[in-house]
């Protein structure tokens, strides 16, 4: 598996995954805004010429919020999403970033066994936050 930042190109494969693995996905026009934006840091996870996963972020200061992070449910349960967040985190690291936080669903569990397995923290809940009406646990980390 290859872990690099993204191409524009990848958006297109980033869109697809996206619909693939959430309920509520990002648009195809909505990755491109992001990927344009000068804080917005991206890693993709590449095997055999074809995106298995993606995590990015966004990074204000000395502070980044986790936009998302998917992994293709055929590579799932090889550690792909533990080593997205790994070099997500790194790429933050090295941008001055000191602390990440991220919305997660609470009927989220795998989800939320990863980032508490990375040392992520669970802070409070953000009542109704996403399009569906479900809580969202937001959690940090110290970098």
């Amino acid at each position: 598996m290859e872990y690099r930042s993204w191409v524009y190109e990848d958006i297109f494969s980033v869109a697809e995954l996206e619909k693939r693995c959430f309920s509520d996905p990002w648009s195809f026009q909505m990755l491109a805004d992001t990927f344009f934006g000068a804080n917005t840091l991206t890693v993709a996870a590449v095997e055999g010429g074809k995106t298995a996963g993606y995590a990015f972020a966004v990074a204000a200061g000395e502070e980044a919020d986790l936009a998302n992070i998917a992994v293709d449910p055929a590579a799932r349960r090889r550690g792909t999403a533990r080593a997205l967040l790994a070099c997500l985190e790194e790429k933050a690291r090295a941008a001055g970033v000191k602390k990440m936080f991220l919305e997660v669903r609470v009927s989220n569990a795998p989800a939320m066994a990863l980032y508490l397995k990375a040392g992520y923290v669970g802070r409070y809940a953000r009542p109704r936050y996403y399009g569906d009406g479900e809580d969202a646990l937001v959690m940090e980390k110290f970098l």
